[in-house]
């Protein structure tokens, strides 16, 4: 795969492998003594998650959705489909949903209303990347990896054009001369 697309890196590995162990141990701490269950934004969260998830002490469970909002382009397109919903029930459950990036905070906006409406006993938002600035949406994110600069990102687990997603870091995408 070519990488002529990679721009500066923001974040490298080893500064993303401290901040995803911080992380562990907070949510750990958070939910002793409770089980949580993981619900997986895909594709963009599948890195994040899976190490994520090797880093909490507290039981977890696993699911995934898949979400769309922003096709081939750049830009959020403000349309938010469900792609792939939940396989079981959160109806009582401790929820925590992972997201590998938070742009504008529409498209989070929409899933926590969606999963809200199914009663789940506690519903998290643990997001690795928040873009600063962005926000134009309320949501409350618990847990946040990082504050970037308003730059699209590729790399662990984010893409452009499902491309780039196996970076070890992340980095801004260049732009076409």
């Amino acid at each position: 795969m070519s990488t002529t697309a990679v721009g500066e890196v923001l974040i490298d590995e080893p500064t993303l492998r401290q901040r995803v162990e911080e992380l562990g141990e907070e949510i750990s701490a958070d939910y002793e003594g409770r089980e949580l269950l993981l619900v997986g934004v895909l594709k963009g969260a599948v890195f994040f998650m899976a190490d994520l998830m090797r880093q909490l002490s507290v039981p977890c469970e696993i699911d995934f959705m898949a979400i769309s909002s922003y096709g081939e382009g750049t830009d959020s397109s403000g349309v938010v489909r469900i792609l792939k919903d939940l396989d079981g029930n959160i109806e009582g459950r401790h929820v925590l949903v992972l997201e590998d990036i938070i742009d504008t905070g529409l498209t989070l906006s929409y899933l926590m209303r969606n999963l809200g409406a199914r009663e789940p006993a506690s519903l998290e938002v643990c997001a690795l990347l928040v873009k600063h600035g962005r926000l134009e949406s309320d949501v409350p994110v618990k847990y946040i990896g990082f504050e970037i600069p308003n730059k699209f990102v590729i790399g662990y687990g984010l893409d452009f054009a499902e491309r780039y997603r196996n970076l070890p870091h992340v980095a801004v995408l260049r732009e076409e001369p």
